[in-house]
């Protein structure tokens, strides 16, 4: 199926940068911070992946959609970016285990994607400049574009976990599990709790302002917070509860925003990062064992290293080695650890799947020593 007689579409920067292209077939607008994705497979675990909600994507690899659709390959219920942008989007697919094609998938969600955009372009641009919001749209008047840029919040300060965080809690796996993991969605993405639960654990998920005490009526062996989207700063309950894991040395594992959350709960700070990192090639330093790890990673905050480094209670484990940022770090005295990046790598390589069996390592520490 080739979609014909694609209609001009128009993304606008903040700053007042445009850039035609043409709508893959589905009209309508997307606004928010616009980013980059390096990745050059597993588009469809990025697009619903929690940590992405109110970002317009730009992929960098040319060609989506042209292995289709699986459901089994994504990482929540439904499309978490605000919108798309590509260069080739692909109407067929050549994947024998396709459910249906990207263009099928995205009309179900009524999803507002451009295409025929010039992506390295564009990509250099916001390397340069920086993270900017924006808006794609079928709609070509610039004044009304420009209205609606002006309405979209800025993502620092932007609470953004309530808004896909589970209402109700829910469990994960067998009941009879040898662990039971208590995990708040401040964005848990699907491939996490698959790792957990291959490790004979019974996860519950818990919504992103549960208290302590509610979580600690699972009688749970370990904590875990999860991935997200926004800012980590308003996110008040879940540094309060990180507080109370922490004084009580109960284990704890952070991963991207549960990771910050674990930070601002010890006083370290966090901000806004220029581009961010989103994409599954990004290198990174074992500080413990000297080995280096591909990885998986997607946030636009990070916590400041120089805080860490200065903190008497905290260890820096991992290192970025593009841009010397934090990437992990433990709490000497506590049975805590946690990392910015994504150790269940959906979509990514699988160097970092050992941190998984290093939280459980510390489940059965902590259950030794009572």
């Amino acid at each position: 199926m080739k979609y014909q007689n694609k209609k001009k579409a128009i993304l606008l920067l903040k700053d007042g940068t445009i850039f035609e292209g043409k709508s893959i077939g589905i009209e309508g607008t997307a606004v928010g911070e616009i980013c980059f994705n390096t990745g050059m497979t597993g588009y469809q675990e990025i697009f619903t992946d929690p940590s992405y909600f109110g970002q317009l994507l730009i992929t960098t690899n040319a060609h989506i959609g042209n292995y289709g659709t699986n459901k089994n390959e994504q990482e929540s219920s439904s499309i978490k970016i605000a919108g798309l942008i590509c260069k080739n989007f692909s109407y067929e697919y050549s994947r024998e285990n396709a459910d249906e094609s990207l263009f099928e998938y995205f009309q179900k969600q009524n999803f507002v994607a451009i295409s025929d955009i010039d992506t390295r372009a564009l990509v250099r641009y916001i390397r340069d400049k920086g993270a900017m919001n924006a808006v794609i749209s079928t709609e070509t008047d610039l004044d009304i574009l420009q209205k609606k840029i002006k309405e979209i919040p800025s993502m620092e300060g932007l609470e953004l976990a309530s808004k896909v965080s589970t209402k109700k809690t829910y469990t994960v796996g067998n009941k009879n599990a040898k662990y039971r993991i208590a995990a708040l969605d401040i964005g848990i993405k699907q491939n996490i709790i698959n790792n957990l639960t291959k490790r004979d654990c019974y996860v519950k998920v818990f919504p992103y302002n549960t208290t302590f005490e509610k979580m600690s009526e699972f009688k749970p062996d370990g904590y875990f917070l999860s991935n997200g989207p926004g800012d980590p700063n308003p996110l008040k309950d879940a540094q309060n509860l990180a507080k109370e894991i922490i004084n009580k040395d109960l284990p704890l594992f952070g991963i991207c925003l549960g990771h910050q959350i674990i930070a601002l709960a010890n006083g370290i700070t966090t901000y806004k990062m220029h581009n961010g990192h989103r994409g599954i090639n990004h290198p990174v330093k074992n500080l413990i064992t000297g080995k280096g790890e591909i990885t998986s990673q997607n946030h636009g905050f990070v916590v400041d290293k120089k805080e860490v480094e200065d903190h008497k209670d905290f260890e820096i484990t991992h290192e970025h080695l593009n841009d010397g940022t934090l990437a992990g770090m433990r709490i000497k005295n506590k049975n805590c650890f946690s990392v910015q990046y994504h150790p269940e790598a959906s979509p990514g390589p699988h160097d970092s799947y050992y941190l998984f069996d290093q939280f459980i390592e510390n489940i059965d520490f902590h259950k030794n020593k009572k």
